[in-house]
């Protein structure tokens, strides 16, 4: 059975990660028989194939949100999964039946967490909140009244509170305001823009040397200078180079000896990784995670397509795709500063071309976006069964990457 995964960040107060929500299917329409029956398809998913995989290769130890239907529930599947690894959602469309209820609160007994999804309240919703150990809003589908009335009723009961589909730093603020304590959405990859901000001296040092490196033609000497300025980067790139990866029969001790070594490809990859990687030292992690995810899915992707002799160029558009939020300023005026191919500036900027129809590819997937994420691959022809080996390839890279 093939298998579809995306995951989407669950964030604590301070920006940190604190979980992960698993979005997956069987399938997509034009890709599956639509006759089978979904929740016997997705419970394979769950019982075999994502414990085959592995959560903590999806999910590096943070516990995972699993949507659950009824019919799942009363077929005992959370119960199939490890109670440290899951939180067991209940779907919105889930009444609490006098069945459903016990079914839950032997998972509550058995130290499963139980979190309520695109929660509404009603008196007859009750049960669910006394069992209920999150309790998840979705700050698009209602209002600041709304929330707040919901905090209110509930707050009694000891329960989390989860702010879903936090799209702007100014619902994040009123969130944390309220209360909540999560927080999930895409928030944490909109720039958060300050007018006439400046950039502070290491993050233009690393602006610079990122300038350099993407130059059509690379002078090693100008890139050694800048190193040379900086010893966080000399001591990462003479570690690196001497590394057991590279196996070299003599300890490298110059800049520019390493840097002929690596060849411009390699050390355009590695100066982008660790510069992007100290830019954003006091942003999330998961932003810089979740770059580097971008940047090896499209590079993976390229080899499918006819940009292959440009999956250098494909890397860096997954890589710089979320540099505004990592250095707060506007992603025009960054780009204005990086020489970048034409069609990559144009893609990063939301523009249609081919380096854009790649992105668009590894940005439906991550979002769980099945049917968008096939109608991109149809479009490149690329073979959608592929896709979610190239997404966990793209993860585990990512977490040795950094």
């Amino acid at each position: 059975m093939d298998v579809f995964v995306a995951r989407q960040p669950i964030f604590d107060r301070k920006k940190n990660v604190a979980a992960y929500e698993l979005l997956f299917r069987s399938g997509t329409e034009n890709a599956y028989d639509t006759s089978l029956d979904g929740d016997r398809s997705t419970s394979h998913v769950l019982s075999n194939t994502l414990l085959i995989i592995g959560f903590d290769n999806i999910t590096k130890g943070k516990k995972a949100f699993v949507n659950f239907t009824k019919n799942l529930l009363l077929q005992g599947v959370p119960s199939m999964l490890p109670k440290d690894a899951i939180a067991v959602e209940i779907l919105e469309t889930v009444e609490p039946e006098p069945e459903i209820v016990r079914t839950c609160r032997d998972l509550k007994a058995a130290g499963y967490q139980i979190v309520l999804d695109d929660f509404v309240f009603h008196e007859r919703y009750l049960p669910f909140i006394e069992l209920a150990d999150i309790i998840k809003v979705d700050f698009i589908a209602t209002d600041t009244a709304q929330r707040r009335d919901l905090l209110q009723r509930c707050s009694t009961s000891g329960v989390q509170f989860l702010a879903e589909k936090v799209e702007t730093p100014e619902a994040f603020q009123e969130a944390l305001d309220m209360g909540y304590s999560l927080f999930q959405g895409y928030f944490f990859s909109k720039p958060m823009v300050v007018a006439g901000k400046d950039i502070p001296g290491n993050k233009l040092n690393y602006l610079r040397v990122l300038h350099e490196v993407n130059k059509p033609d690379v002078e090693f000497e100008r890139i050694e200078e800048i190193i040379k300025r900086d010893v966080s980067l000399s001591y990462k790139l003479l570690r690196f180079i001497n590394s057991a990866f590279f196996k070299f029969s003599v300890k490298v001790e110059s800049i520019k000896h390493a840097l002929i070594l690596l060849g411009t490809k390699e050390i355009k990859k590695w100066v982008s990784i660790v510069t992007l990687s100290s830019m954003g030292f006091d942003k999330p992690q998961e932003l810089l995670t979740l770059s580097l995810i971008r940047a090896r899915f499209c590079e993976l992707l390229a080899s499918r397509t006819s940009l292959q002799q440009r999956a250098s160029d494909l890397f860096l558009t997954g890589l710089f795709s979320l540099i505004d939020a990592l250095i707060d300023r506007p992603m025009p005026t960054i780009l204005s500063e990086l020489p970048l191919p034409h069609d990559v500036k144009q893609a990063l900027l939301g523009r249609d071309n081919s380096v854009r129809d790649v992105f668009n590819v590894v940005l439906s997937y991550e979002r769980a976006e099945w049917n968008r994420t096939a109608l991109y691959a149809d479009k490149l022809h690329i073979n959608e069964k592929e896709l979610p080996e190239m997404f966990l390839e793209s993860v585990n890279w990512a977490n040795i990457a950094i």
